[in-house]
């Protein structure tokens, strides 16, 4: 498993534990790793997107309830809600992580811990919160682009 991808498991299990219970991030972040290892780089990404999260859980819950016609954020069950914070998280403000890992990585978050359907609802979510936030992967360098191939 790669740095990342522990990372945003570990994230998840973080927010999770702050919606919860009464702790802030920077307790539940403590509390977690009394308890599990992780490797530095993906102790270090996780810890930035539960801080992350945690400030700017205003916007993102906001992305979310404007891309999830029909659903208030407390009607969605709290593995659902959380996968798409971090996926809104990493789509709004990580530029650096290309569009489709941020979808990839949040539908299979929602296959291990959310139910039948999470991972339809999480990944039609994130695909319309990155399209109305105009979030595109850039083409590759070696990469010609669609019409200048042939």
């Amino acid at each position: 498993m790669g740095a990342r991808r522990s990372g945003r498991e570990a994230a998840l299990q973080m927010l999770f534990q702050v919606e919860a219970s009464t702790a802030t991030a920077e307790l539940a972040i403590s509390l977690f790793w009394r308890h599990f290892e992780a490797d530095p780089e993906g102790r270090q990404y996780a810890d930035e997107l539960v801080l992350g999260i945690s400030d700017k859980r205003a916007e993102v819950d906001a992305r979310i309830v404007a891309a999830s016609a029909n659903w208030r954020l407390e009607r969605m069950t709290r593995v659902d809600r959380n996968v798409m914070r971090l996926g809104a998280y990493e789509l709004m403000y990580r530029p650096d992580v290309p569009r489709a890992v941020i979808l990839d990585e949040a539908v299979e978050l929602a296959k291990t811990y959310g139910s039948e359907e999470s991972s339809s609802f999480v990944n039609g979510v994130l695909a319309r919160i990155a399209d109305d936030i105009a979030r595109k992967d850039e083409a590759r360098k070696d990469e010609a682009p669609r019409a200048e191939r042939s």
